[in-house]
């Protein structure tokens, strides 16, 4: 383990630093950065992803991945959590917080930017991760096949359930799913990278020269990850800034949801006696979030400035490093697990 995985978290702290003082400082530049985007994705940000979960898609055998199905315990824990629990601790943790401890019990929320910071928190849980979920799973020395796996199902089902599950527990009927933005992220989080990878198997053939190329690249993952880490709070400056203490509020519930999704998962996983390999990616599915989407969604229904594209930016702004910590539990408990098999 080198010396940037050994301290990630402090690397990442520091980087969330570097990230506020940069936007606030230089905030022509980042507000540059932040424009190249299309479907509410920023390809900078896109490009730093590649980075992350490249060496991880290099690990793909697609001779194994039809095997899969033989172990469907992992996809079914991960399919229930997301679409049957998740979206639904997610509104009750919101209500319960954002509507009545800081609303009616303490006034520090007001009842009509309330709602608006719920409907965002709604929009974050009903959108399990996509992209970083490689990056959590490598973390972990997750099954790269089955990882690829529960992440493609999650999307299939994403298309259907999405818009029917937010307009539900919004309480609207017209939401707008943006289209654009959900095969975009698909494309190039996982088409391009998987192409990347199998197209890296076929020139390097061995598994000896994959392993070495792997090991040479695998910094690029880490560095990946800083630098995201830098882009996101330095575009989000100025707003960190201007409402600390609003978000500072709503990221309490989100915190306690992601920890909450994670331990039903691991623990379910535990319980079904599922390897580690499987058992923590799956974790990390819906403890992660899409936020890409909720971003883009949150913005067509609510507007730039609302309180609910404010609530899916908190929703950014937390993920890594709470997802960090989830990773280092992860790999304390490894040994609790079976190992894994073949097949």
């Amino acid at each position: 383990m080198g010396i940037f995985e050994r301290y990630l978290s402090v690397w990442v702290a520091l980087a969330m630093l570097a990230g506020l003082v940069g936007g606030t400082l230089f905030p022509a530049i980042f507000s540059t950065l932040g424009s190249w985007e299309y479907a509410s994705i920023n390809f900078v940000i896109a490009v730093l992803i590649w980075l992350m979960i490249y060496p991880m898609m290099m690990q793909i055998d697609f001779t194994a991945v039809k095997n899969i199905h033989r172990r469907p315990k992992g996809l079914i824990v991960t399919l229930t959590v997301n679409w049957l629990i998740k979206p639904f601790t997610m509104a009750l943790l919101a209500i319960l917080f954002i509507r009545y401890i800081f609303g009616s019990f303490t006034g520090l929320i007001s009842p009509e930017l309330g709602d608006e910071y719920i409907a965002g928190m709604i929009l974050l849980g009903v959108a399990p991760c996509t992209a970083m979920v490689f990056v959590w799973s490598q973390l972990t020395r997750g099954d790269a096949n089955y990882t690829l796996v529960q992440v493609a199902v999650n999307d299939l089902v994403m298309v259907v359930a999405f818009a029917p599950i937010a307009a539900f527990l919004l309480g609207v009927t017209d939401v707008i799913v943006p289209w654009s933005t959900l095969f975009l992220s698909v494309v190039l989080f996982i088409v391009i990278p998987l192409l990347a990878g199998l197209l890296t198997r076929k020139i390097l053939r061995s598994e000896q020269a994959l392993q070495t190329f792997g090991h040479r690249v695998k910094p690029l993952s880490i560095l990946g990850l800083i630098l995201t880490v830098v882009l996101l709070f330095g575009f989000q400056a100025p707003r960190i800034l201007a409402n600390p203490v609003d978000i500072v509020l709503i990221a309490i519930p989100l915190i306690i949801q992601t920890v909450l999704i994670f331990a039903i998962a691991y623990y379910w996983m535990y319980k079904w006696k599922e390897p580690h390999s499987i058992a923590a990616p799956g974790g990390m599915i819906g403890a992660s979030n899409f936020f890409e989407l909720a971003v883009a969604v949150a913005i067509s229904l609510f507007g730039l400035n609302s309180g609910a594209a404010l609530a899916t930016v908190v929703g950014v702004l937390v993920e890594v490093p709470i997802m960090l910590a989830l990773v280092a539990y992860a790999n304390r408990t490894r040994d609790r697990f079976p190992v894994a098999h073949a097949g």
